[in-house]
């Protein structure tokens, strides 16, 4: 299911109770995100802010914060009917026979809409500044944390060419607000944008970048997907979209955006200019980002599409509205890992891993040491490399349940026998090692050790009970009642949560107080 933009989202969220609208003004600066922060420690629905600041368009934030939400924003009803589908690819053989070609061709239309198409106009150019008439102040920017370094735009599609090959790169590098037509572009040195900046400094010449905001959010999503290179982020957004890309031209610079944007902005970085002072900025990892020197991005034009919704997120201390993205990527990659290492049974990155701190995996352990075989692997496997804990547990273990993960690898570890500690790259944002860039990694091998190992005991067994009594209570336990699980997620029908009028009301009363305290003199 392919969407037209912020607006056909948000229908999309509102139909099925997943959001809320929320009329009251609130401001950009630090009010939009400490409401989000609430809705999304308490699991709560997508909001849309109808009134922030003086900016005359909306405020989507949330849209992603939930496994449902996600799937919805992919147009499925859940993420692994995409997964599914990557794994029928990848491991489609030649056909040997005819009907095993009439199979394979059942599945080739799938892969018909993936190429992105130009289009001569689209909805992201309805309203067009160019030069001096380009102003990002009247974008509702959000400050997200107290001592930010200023406004940010948090979910940015942005767009460079490779000086060379002149492939196309779609990545997200948050962007701090300088002026009205000026930001930072944060691309960190790891990234394809980085490079492809580095190559343009190396040939003397500015590099062209446009920024898409908005449009369908399979978009957004495939910026943050871990793609190998020559791999296009809008062909894997048309597969996951059922539907092309479709793009216009630029009208400043010779790249092209997508037509349902809801914003893009145009424009170049210098590579001979003097970098920016970036930052602090409150970061997914839950700390604040120290200042750090980042290019400056100078817009050259910006439009809109009429109706235009503008998308943002909050990243801080776990669980957050990232959180989602980060696991439909667990999901929707697995497969892709599997052909690297088809002994994998599941991987699990827990939300409070923050992406890179954690990785659990589960193994069909094959010969001795193997655990630690797989983990080096995985270091070796594109981002998988700022993996800074990989854990490995046997193929009896649900990865996905913390509890039972939690009480197998303390039973099972001896930490002088089983931890392993390497040196390697570490991901930009982590201030655990005592040096950037580069620091340590731990493997934890907590499966059933063998003889071949060293273990010169008897391997336990794990309790469990009896299969023909558990078939036998099952129609007792569950007239009790006894099967149910909670549903942490719940739908909200388009109303405020419990809690959420209260809060808006208090923000309201703070303000007449402040009012009532300055005209008298108080303060």
């Amino acid at each position: 299911m392919a969407y037209d933009g912020m607006r056909d989202f948000v229908r999309s969220l509102e139909e099925r109770g997943e959001l809320i609208r929320i009329r009251t003004r609130v401001d950009a600066n630090l009010e939009v995100a400490a409401i989000a922060n609430r809705a999304m420690k308490a699991n709560g629905p997508a909001l849309l802010f109808e009134s922030v600041g003086t900016s005359p368009f909306p405020v989507l934030i949330n849209a992603f914060g939930s496994k449902r939400r996600m799937a919805l924003a992919l147009g499925v009803d859940d993420i692994e009917e995409h997964a599914r589908a990557i794994e029928a690819l990848v491991h489609a053989r030649a056909p040997s026979s005819a009907r095993e070609l009439v199979k394979l061709a059942g599945k080739l239309p799938e892969l018909a809409h993936v190429l992105p198409r130009s289009a001569p106009s689209g909805s992201c150019q309805d309203v067009v500044y160019l030069g001096d008439a380009v102003d990002l102040t009247t974008l509702p920017i959000l400050t997200t944390w107290p001592h930010d370094g200023g406004p940010f735009i948090t979910l940015p599609n942005v767009i460079t060419r490779d000086p060379d090959t002149q492939a196309r790169n779609i990545g997200m590098y948050r962007m701090q607000l300088i002026d009205r037509c000026t930001t930072a572009m944060h691309w960190q040195v790891h990234k394809t944008g980085a490079r492809h900046f580095r190559r343009a400094r190396e040939r003397g010449e500015r590099l062209q970048v446009a920024v898409a905001i908005g449009g369908d959010p399979s978009l957004t999503y495939a910026a943050t997907a871990p793609l190998p290179d020559g791999i296009d982020e809008w062909m894997f957004a048309g597969f996951l979209r059922k539907k092309a890309v479709k793009t216009v031209a630029c009208k400043t610079v010779d790249l092209e955006v997508p037509d349902d944007s809801d914003f893009v902005l145009e424009g170049y970085v210098d590579p001979s200019e003097e970098l920016f002072d970036e930052g602090p900025f409150g970061d997914h990892t839950g700390y604040y980002t120290p200042v750090d020197k980042f290019p400056r991005f100078h817009v050259t034009a910006l439009t809109h599409r009429k109706g235009a919704i503008y998308p943002a997120t909050l990243v801080g201390p776990p669980p957050m509205e990232d959180a989602y993205l980060g696991k439909a990527t667990e999901r929707l990659f697995l497969p892709l890992l599997r052909l690297l290492f088809p002994e994998i049974v599941d991987m699990n990155l827990p939300v409070e891993g923050a992406f890179h701190n954690l990785v659990i995996v589960s193994i069909k352990k094959q010969y001795p040491f193997h655990a630690t075989r797989v983990a080096h692997g995985l270091w070796g496997a594109g981002q998988m490399m700022f993996s800074k804990v990989i854990c490995v547990v046997d193929s009896d273990v649900d990865v996905q349940n913390i509890q039972e993960v939690t009480w197998r690898v303390l039973a099972n570890l001896d930490p002088k026998r089983d931890t392993s500690v390497v040196d390697g790259p570490i991901d930009q944002l982590d201030h655990g090692a005592n040096q950037a860039l580069f620091g340590g990694k731990m493997c934890i091998d907590a499966t059933r050790k063998w003889a071949e190992e060293g273990y010169k005991r008897d391997w336990p067994e794990v309790c469990r009970m009896d299969a023909a009594v558990e078939a036998r209570i099952a129609p007792l336990v569950q007239a009790l009642g006894l099967d149910r699980s909670p549903d942490r997620e719940t739908t909200h029908n388009g109303r405020l949560p419990r809690g959420a009028e209260t809060l808006l009301r208090a923000i309201e009363r703070g303000r007449g107080l402040a009012r009532d305290a300055l005209q008298k003199g108080v303060g």
